[in-house]
């Protein structure tokens, strides 16, 4: 999973699969999941993402790190 900002266009990506997405869908206001060809996510855009998020922050919680896990 990557997770990517782009500045210049106020959006954020959210890569959740190394799959190709070939449809998508809007689920609010300029949120978009992108759908593999059996209909399964592969990646959330945020358009305005500083107005949807603070940005300034990311806090991961229980999340794997190869056999180790964070405890938040």
């Amino acid at each position: 999973m990557r997770i990517e900002y782009f500045p210049d266009t106020d959006s954020l990506y959210i890569d959740l699969a190394e799959r190709a997405g070939v449809d998508t869908q809007e689920v609010g206001d300029g949120i978009v999941i992108d759908l593999d060809a059996d209909g399964h996510p592969v990646g959330i855009d945020i358009d305005q993402a500083s107005k949807h998020l603070d940005l300034r922050t990311l806090d991961l919680r229980r999340f794997p790190l190869g056999a180790e896990k964070v405890a938040g």
